[in-house]
């Protein structure tokens, strides 16, 4: 009798343990490597039902990574020239372990989603990445990056510590590390993973081949 109390018991642990991994990682299952899931921040080309074009390209970065920094102009030249073509996604992969600041900074650009300025919080975290990557007060600085796009200061600095924002950054980083992507940032092109293109003239040939 003994022996089959503790078989239950393995057993409930088993399937407790089971459900309690397949809860932490349902959250990264809703991201596709191609098509556009609801919390997606996407430019260019949608379509009324919500679905993506025929063409999409996914970027995983982190706001504190040169690297995506230097493809920053790079990505804004390319969603104004395929802008009637192209669908555009950007997903959060703050690498938190070199770059202390990075989640943090990909809060912050959803704090400023809630208010409808995701791209704008974006643009400019990329473009003063060498103030705020070395900042002390991330608080400060990001709320006056708030006032500078417009925003509700005080509600900006409440959704900044709101369990939503950090979940969402939370499932698309853990999407992108259940990809196997390890550096930033990261090109997927209808779901093929690319070799990151080192010029604009590389990325329009892919995306002039996919386009065809």
């Amino acid at each position: 009798m003994k022996s089959l109390i503790w078989v239950v018991v393995v057993f409930i642990v088993i399937v407790g343990a089971l459900v309690i991994f397949n809860g932490s990682s349902s959250s990264s299952s809703q991201f596709s490597l191609t098509e556009v899931s609801p919390s997606d921040h996407v430019k260019g080309r949608t379509v009324d039902t919500g679905a993506s074009s025929t063409v999409v390209l996914i970027e995983y970065a982190d706001f504190q990574c040169p690297a995506c920094r230097s493809y920053y102009p790079i990505l804004l030249e390319l969603s104004q020239t395929y802008s009637d073509k192209v669908t555009f996604v950007y997903r959060h992969f703050p690498l938190k372990q070199i770059h202390f600041n990075a989640e943090p900074a990909a809060w912050a650009s959803e704090a400023a989603s809630k208010q409808g300025k995701f791209w704008e919080m974006h643009n400019l975290l990329f473009e003063k990445q060498n103030e705020w990557s070395s900042a002390s007060d991330l608080k400060k600085v990001f709320g006056d990056y708030a006032v500078l796009i417009g925003i509700d200061k005080e509600q900006f600095l409440a959704d900044l510590d709101s369990g939503e924002v950090k979940d969402i950054v939370k499932s698309q980083r853990e999407s992108a590390v259940k990809n196997g992507f390890n550096a930033t940032p990261t090109f997927v092109l209808n779901g093929e993973k690319l070799d990151s293109p080192q010029s604009i003239q590389a990325f329009k040939l892919l995306i002039d081949k996919a386009l065809k």
